[in-house]
Formats: C-alpha cells, sequence, structure tokens
C-alpha cells in the first residue's frame, strides 16, 4: 500500500449536504447545518456551513461561495477487536491485517466507553491518518 494514500478528495461546497464531511482548518469535520444564500442580482450564492470536528468535537463555520473547491476527508472504514485497556488508550488489532495499534477512547460517549472491552469488536474509521472507534459491533 505504501505511505502516498490520498487522505483527502476535492468537491465543490454546494454539492455538500447535512451529514457530509469537509475539512475545515486542516480537521475533518462532520456538517450539521448547511445553507445556501443567493445574494443580489450579480454575487454568486454562498454557502453557510456548521460542522463538528471529528476528533476535537469543536464547532467550526465556513461561510465561502457555493463553487469553491474544498477538501473531503477519504474515510476507510475497518473492523478491529480490542486487545487491551491501556487507561486513556486502547490497544485494538485490526481484523483484516492483524495489525495492532493503540487509539485514543472516545472520550465524548459515554456509552460506547462502558462497551470498549477487551475482545469487543469495533468499527473503526481512517481519517486523514488518525483512527477513530465509531461503534461496537454487537456479538451475533
Amino acid at each position: 500500500m505504501g505511505c502516498s494514500t490520498v487522505s483527502v478528495n476535492y468537491a465543490t461546497l454546494g454539492e455538500l449536504k447535512k451529514g457530509s464531511y469537509i475539512v475545515i482548518d486542516g480537521e475533518p469535520c462532520r456538517i450539521v447545518e448547511i445553507t445556501k444564500a443567493k445574494t443580489g442580482k450579480h454575487g454568486s450564492a454562498k454557502a453557510h456551513v456548521v460542522a463538528i470536528g471529528v476528533f476535537s468535537g469543536s464547532k467550526k463555520t465556513l461561510v465561502a461561495p457555493v463553487d469553491t473547491r474544498v477538501q473531503v476527508p477519504i474515510i476507510e472504514k475497518r473492523l478491529g477487536q480490542v486487545l487491551a485497556d491501556m487507561g486513556d488508550m486502547l490497544q485494538v488489532m485490526d481484523m483484516e491485517t492483524y495489525d495492532t495499534f493503540e487509539i485514543e477512547k472516545p472520550d465524548d460517549d459515554p456509552q460506547l466507553l462502558q462497551k470498549l472491552q477487551p475482545g469487543a469488536t469495533v468499527e473503526y474509521w481512517i481519517i486523514m491518518g488518525r483512527p477513530k472507534i465509531i461503534r461496537v459491533r454487537s456479538s451475533g
């Protein structure tokens, strides 16, 4: 696979919708609100985006013409198994490659945190080179 994997695509701001992902200030974010407004007779339409950072959880806004090219993070969805709880981190093994790595515990979801026990199967996403646990797969 190599290290040259591209972690972003490009899209036009006007193509994106609520639930889409976008890169704002170098951080992948999920759009929670997007509104488009036409400005005057000769101005181009503007989009107003409100998004939440995937890793930071912080709210970001972007106002730009709808034809602006923006970066969209490529999300690689993978399955892993929790091997060990190491305090703030979890040791996870990828179910396909058997690679073992450490991943930050998601601190924004107490219910998810409870289920992250050794032996649990998790869906994690790799977004711009960083892994994030999204959900626990129920066994069975």
